[in-house]
């Protein structure tokens, strides 16, 4: 049976292809999407979004958005990495599907209270501000939902500060919201996401699918690729967020480290740092895990096998 999941995402170039593995992958059911600000602000990633859902054909998935600001904190964006659209590279064509009237919180609440308990996985590719949000607002969600598997943090690498990732230091009050809940979370951080390089080779298989949605993907990777290697010295873009649904669609793509997890809130230099505790065996009830390492050649396998599945739509 397919694992049914909701997508919250800030699209974001690797949000955009976890969008196009969850949609093209026979073992997820998307049963919506969600957009929160982060990469850019909440009104274009959740443009981008719906513009990806015509670029992949994606039809009767509900798509919401969410917060536009996070929990506490002023916004703040990457147009460094994603460009000022949030999606720069490709021409995004017009969405042709609306929004759904809800918030994306009540979104998340009414699909899990709707569902059997133990159905549905939440996987959040952005700050964790909707994800918290619905926690709080609706608490009897924590224990009904499956599994929270997030991109975001690390435990030994940060991006946006020297030991915090953007996800979670963007809003950390968000975050801490998430890790503390009791629902079983796997964090795939940044130690993770690195080894998913879009390199040359990967590219060219990329554009020999043919299709429009991997040209697409194509034209993503190709400003992604400059923006990385201007701004953090990358020779290849590495692609975190599709690396939390190829968990989901087989975790033996990624091998975990059950470890606690905490977020620091106070600390002058570690703001949003998230905390891996390693020293000894989990406890017993330690409900959160680390992805550590990925298996390259099969995390690829999955990414062109969706855009296969997809096909040519439009």
């Amino acid at each position: 049976m397919p694992t049914s999941i909701l997508l919250d995402c800030d699209p974001g170039h690797d949000d955009a292809i976890a969008l196009l593995l969850a949609h093209g992958n026979p073992d997820i059911e998307l049963l919506g999407v969600t957009t929160v600000m982060g990469n850019q602000t909440l009104d274009k990633v959740t443009h981008n979004a719906l513009s990806i859902a015509r670029v992949a054909g994606i039809t009767g998935v509900p798509f919401a958005a969410g917060c536009p600001r996070p929990l506490v904190r002023n916004l703040e964006t990457a147009p460094s990495i994603h460009g000022e659209s949030g999606l720069d590279g490709p021409v995004l064509p017009e969405p042709v599907i609306e929004l759904d009237t809800r918030h994306a919180v009540d979104l998340i609440i009414d699909t899990v209270m709707e569902r059997e308990p133990g159905t549905v996985t939440l996987v959040p590719t952005g700050a964790l501000t909707n994800i918290a949000m619905a926690a709080r607002k609706e608490p009897r969600i924590v224990p009904r939902v499956k599994e929270v598997v997030l991109m975001g943090g690390g435990f030994h690498t940060g991006n946006w500060s020297a030991v915090a990732e953007f996800n979670i230091v963007i809003d950390p009050e968000a975050a801490h919201i998430v890790f503390n809940e009791r629902w079983p979370l796997t964090m795939v951080g940044l130690d993770l996401t690195h080894q998913a390089l879009a390199t040359p080779a990967v590219a060219e298989r990329i554009a020999a699918v043919g299709t429009g949605p991997a040209r697409f993907v194509g034209e993503l990777l190709d400003f992604f690729a400059e923006t990385y290697r201007e701004v953090q010295g990358f020779d290849a873009p590495p692609v975190h967020d599709p690396c939390a649904v190829a968990y989901v669609i087989d975790p033996s793509v990624l091998t975990v480290r059950r470890a606690p997890l905490d977020v620091e809130l106070t600390g002058t230099l570690t703001l949003g740092m998230t905390v891996a505790d390693f020293r000894a065996p989990a406890p017993d009830g330690c409900t959160t895990q680390v992805a550590v390492d990925l298996d390259v050649d099969r995390f690829w396998d999955l990414i062109i096998d969706a855009l296969v599945r997809i096909g040519d739509p439009e």
